[in-house]
């Protein structure tokens, strides 16, 4: 149901408040602006009429709000939270989605400010102006759509390829995997008697896969490409949304989180992926023995995400038992397993298919 003008108000106030109360010396992440004042941004830059509906959309980095022009145009205004993402990092962001757009690829790229540009500032927060696009999301794929991601993917790492974002994170072990390691450590949040042991699988983890990345291409990739990122709607294209994440790696991670089981289990979803992939760009099928060591970097991603979620908004928990020693212990046993799994080597692409090599 859409909220007024005056219920925005308070629920944003709301926000603020609950903000502000779980942080003492830690900074605000958010000094959002009153609903009156986002309509008016949205007004000035898109030039044009907008009706009193505002609406909260689900978002753990973000701000995020719907709105609606008078013509009935669903419009998203997103406000990037501070200190996430530099300027810089935020147009190669739009860059992307613009270049996609251009070629006419299932993406929502943001729309043209008044000031110039896609990106616009109030006071110190970054924003962007998105249309309204709704769809579903499906964790499950026939073969033809398994065969359409091949294809869609195969062209967002082309456009990729042509664009140098020198502002974005290098998915790599050394890189990533080493800062968010070093992040989880320093930042208090597992007990001293444990954070030996992750110190030490970690360290064994990263290690280990160091070397297979060895000669690898690493291009402009989303980076976090699961079903819930892929909208789709009847006779339409599948749409890739959230590019918020997109980093420098290898192509292959643009696969793996879509496949429904460990990759020994998922040859036919993985030869069909890549028989569409080589429609337009040729796939690596030697990057598959990445997955294990990508889903191992994963997990060290996802702690730390959710430690600077902890950290940043005080009470905010993605996961309920976030930063126990439950949870610590289950991530360490998590990351042997993975390293055991490396270790047995379970995939041969070879076995895959040999003509995708």
């Amino acid at each position: 149901m859409a909220l007024s003008i005056t219920m925005s108000n308070l629920i944003i106030e709301a926000i603020i408040m609950k903000t502000t109360e779980k942080q003492t010396d830690q900074k605000l992440p958010f000094h959002l602006p009153t609903p009156e004042k986002i309509l008016d941004l949205v007004e000035e830059q898109l030039e044009v009429s907008c009706t009193n509906m505002i609406r909260p959309l689900n978002s753990y980095i973000n701000r995020v709000f719907e709105l609606q022009d008078r013509d009935g145009n669903g419009l998203i205004i997103k406000f990037y939270r501070p200190g996430r993402w530099s300027i810089a990092a935020l147009e190669e962001e739009h860059q992307f989605l613009v270049k996609l757009k251009e070629i006419e690829m299932p993406v929502v790229a943001p729309l043209n400010l008044k000031i110039g540009g896609t990106l616009g500032l109030y006071q110190d927060i970054s924003y962007a102006l998105f249309p309204k696009f709704g769809g579903r999301s499906s964790d499950e794929f026939n073969d033809d759509q398994w065969m359409e991601l091949g294809r869609m993917m195969a062209r967002v790492h082309s456009v990729g390829q042509q664009i140098e974002a020198k502002n974005r994170p290098i998915m790599h072990p050394s890189r990533t995997t080493r800062e968010q390691q070093k992040f989880l450590v320093d930042s208090g949040l597992i007990q001293k008697d444990i954070v030996r042991d992750f110190v030490a699988v970690s360290d064994r983890l990263i290690e280990k896969i160091e070397p297979l990345f060895a000669g690898v291409e690493m291009s402009l990739i989303h980076g976090d490409c699961h079903f819930s990122n892929i909208l789709m709607r009847p006779d339409e294209p599948m749409t890739l949304i959230d590019f918020d994440d997109m980093v420098i790696g290898p192509p292959v991670q643009d696969l793996w989180m879509l496949l429904p089981d460990v990759p020994e289990k998922c040859f036919v979803e993985m030869d069909l992926f890549i028989e569409g992939y080589n429609t337009f760009r040729k796939f690596d099928a030697r990057t598959i023995n990445l997955i294990e060591p990508l889903r191992g970097m994963r997990y060290i991603h996802y702690m730390a995400w959710c430690g600077y979620q902890a950290l940043e908004d005080g009470d905010v928990k993605i996961i309920d038992q976030f930063g126990s020693r439950a949870y610590w212990q289950q991530e360490i046993a998590d990351l042997e397993d993975v390293i055991t799994r490396i270790d047995a080597n379970l995939v041969d692409p070879i076995l895959m298919n040999p003509g995708n090599c």
